[in-house]
């Protein structure tokens, strides 16, 4: 499975028996029950990047239940395996650690036996739970091995199929609390210079936080059908990326007709439909690929995908053409706005909005400090034509060179600084509208990069 290598028989006898070898020791030096994981994954091959995450989330799982003392891992060409010394009761693990194995679909690849402390497995049979099922016929397991009630390939497909659903789930769940995260993180941001945010509505007399709240609510399910479709993407002949973006056209206009009806009409987070519906599926196709989810990854992806569609776009718009305030700076200036940040793949948020945020945790700052910082280097330098279009392009770099100027003397600007901007943008209807959906990437991208609490688990891996 995924192109690993498989195992020998002999090598899979020598991995069971050094496991109980292992095992023996353990209980001699501890005296405490173990736990032995491992899964259940037909044929030779017993690796790959879906089985290893399979094996990592069971192992996540039985930790947290069981609170072990001791683990110890190996990960080798004849599968993954933990042992875990866990001290308690033989029977209350075994209890545990069926409900786990029979949580949901994956829980069924989960092999998790309880070893006593006098080295004898505690049975199914001794907490009076029944046998485990065959995963394709529901008989029970050791009969339909026995008898090879099932060919090989059908059970590694549905160990495969098994594999794919729960971690699309996972992976498109991931992706639509990030993206939702991020636009409440967003719009909570205070003091924005013109924008909504919890203290004021800025220029914006239509909206306030309680509109943007309901907008994001909405948008939540889209986000979700966004990875989902970037997680099938790779599956199907290695579809290229810009063919991905021509599938999340028709999810965008129905989450844009979600979003309407959730703020009364009112478009809070159209920009944010597009930029952060490429993200999400770049998070799904990246996720389905195996590989990781770095923020650099995820916005190379999205500039492949957006870069043709972009391109053609842009190539069919002329002055006499333009219909939309963008349209029109285009075929006019030049400007691209979110599209060129997009089909770049967001260079102002790589080179500005998230080394300023980071920069500005790594200083002390707050979430909500930090979010307003990056806000505002984003203002500095990215071509937003949402607010070009309020303020007008020679007012716009004028702005900008304003703004540059106060970051070069002060990189973290405070409260003061930002209500007084906020004060001027409103009093001259300048909404930094752009600035704000690469804000929305900025944290999303930025929430990747936070690390799990460490444990105090002593631990092994060979």
């Amino acid at each position: 499975m995924d192109g690993e290598m498989a195992a020998t028989l002999g090598q899979l006898l020598d991995a069971r028996e050094a496991r109980e070898v292992r095992q023996r020791a353990l209980l001699a030096q501890y005296g405490h029950p173990l736990v032995s994981f491992t899964l259940n994954i037909a044929g030779p091959v017993k690796t790959g990047a879906l089985i290893e995450r399979a094996f990592d989330e069971g192992l996540r799982l039985i930790a947290a239940r069981c609170v072990p003392m001791r683990v110890e891992e190996c990960r080798a060409v004849t599968g993954y395996e933990a042992l875990l010394v866990v001290p308690g009761d033989a029977l209350a693990l075994k209890r545990c650690s069926l409900r786990i194995e029979e949580a949901d679909e994956l829980g069924r690849l989960f092999d998790i036996d309880v070893v006593d402390t006098s080295g004898d497995k505690v049975s199914r049979a001794a907490v009076g739970s029944p046998e485990r099922r065959c995963l394709l016929c529901g008989e029970p397991a050791h009969a339909c091995a026995r008898s090879r009630a099932h060919g090989l390939e059908a059970v590694v497909a549905r160990t495969r199929k098994i594999l794919h659903a729960h971690f699309a789930r996972r992976t498109a769940d991931r992706a639509a609390e990030l993206a939702t995260r991020a636009l409440l993180l967003e719009v909570c941001a205070a003091p924005k210079p013109g924008l909504v945010d919890r203290l004021n509505s800025g220029t914006h007399r239509d909206m306030n936080i309680f509109t943007f709240m309901q907008s994001a609510a909405a948008l939540t399910p889209y986000f979700r059908d966004c990875s989902l479709k970037g997680w099938a993407s790779v599956g199907e002949a290695c579809a290229p990326p810009d063919a991905l973006l021509d599938r999340l056209v028709e999810p965008g206009l129905r989450a844009e007709e979600a979003m309407l009806q959730a703020t009364g009409g009112v478009n809070t987070h159209k920009g944010a439909i597009y930029s952060l519906g490429i993200l999400c599926a770049a998070f799904g196709r990246i996720g389905a690929a195996g590989l990781d989810p770095t923020p650099e990854a995820l916005c190379a992806l999205c500039g492949e995908m957006a870069r043709p569609s972009v391109e053609r776009t842009l190539t069919r718009i002329a002055p006499e053409t333009a219909s939309t305030a963008g349209e029109k700076l285009y075929a006019l200036h030049g400007l691209r706005g979110v599209r060129g940040e997009v089909a770049d793949g967001f260079p102002s948020v790589r080179s500005f909005g998230l080394p300023a945020f980071s920069a500005a945790r790594a200083a002390g700052r707050s979430l909500n400090d930090a979010a307003t910082i990056a806000l505002i280097h984003l203002i500095a330098h990215a071509e937003d034509t949402v607010l070009i279009a309020r303020a007008g392009i020679e007012a716009h770099a004028r702005l900008q060179t304003e703004l540059r100027r106060a970051l070069a003397l002060n990189p973290y600007p405070d409260a003061t600084f930002l209500t007084a901007l906020d004060r001027d943008f409103t009093a001259r209807n300048l909404s930094p509208g752009g600035a704000a959906d690469l804000l929305a990437v900025t944290l999303m991208l930025a929430s990747l990069a936070e690390s799990d609490a460490g444990s105090n688990v002593e631990s092994a891996r060979t």
